[in-house]
């Protein structure tokens, strides 16, 4: 593997999610303790279990998504699994359709692709993921969809001055797909989805 810019990046998300899940796994754990000797009621003990959950469901999501990829590939299950976890009780509902094990690289360009589409619809909606011998479509369905041309011209190369963090993955998954000499296309209708191939 070459040290790209890409690569780089990628292992510094894998090495962050690696050091976090460790300790919030230990808090889980130390919450299970807490239950099996009775002492788990109380708002408060409720509030530190989901927010450990939601936590932990994230990491999950973004060691996907931010961490080093590869050819390995990545079950049904798994995948539905970190979605479900980490879109849980959201606006977002995501419908996962690729019933065969697709390559870890790719998934991580669905998960990218979901985080553009999230921000093209604030109130949330519907995003629909299939793959058909290697080509993926991801369609995010929203009652308003809110498209910022400047972020979405990121995927087709065009750079955009003054990046916010909450918009890194416009120039992940290009950079991404540039690595894995694909192109990434999006379409779009006012109020009603917002389209992403590749």
């Amino acid at each position: 593997m070459g040290h790209s810019d890409v690569n780089i990046a990628a292992l510094i998300g894998s090495r962050i999610c690696h050091d976090l899940i460790s300790p919030i796994g230990a808090i889980n754990n130390g919450l299970e303790l807490l239950g099996m000797a009775g002492n788990n009621d109380g708002p408060e003990m409720e509030l530190i279990s989901e927010s450990v959950g939601n936590a932990s469901a994230r990491i999950r999501f973004f060691r996907i998504a931010y961490g080093a990829a590869s050819d390995q590939q990545m079950g049904r299950a798994d995948v539905v699994s970190i979605l479900k976890d980490n879109l849980s009780g959201g606006r977002l509902d995501v419908a996962y359709g690729p019933l065969d094990p697709q390559p870890r690289w790719a998934v991580r360009m669905a998960f990218l692709g979901i985080q553009c589409l999230e921000t093209a619809m604030p109130y949330g909606g519907r995003i629909e993921i299939n793959c058909d011998q290697g080509a993926w479509t991801l369609t995010g369905y929203s009652p308003k969809v809110t498209f910022d041309t400047r972020l979405w011209d990121i995927l087709s190369g065009i750079e955009a001055p003054d990046l916010a963090p909450a918009h890194v993955q416009f120039a992940l998954l290009h950079a991404v797909a540039q690595d894995a000499k694909c192109r990434v296309h999006t379409t779009h209708t006012d109020g009603e989805f917002v389209r992403i191939t590749f």
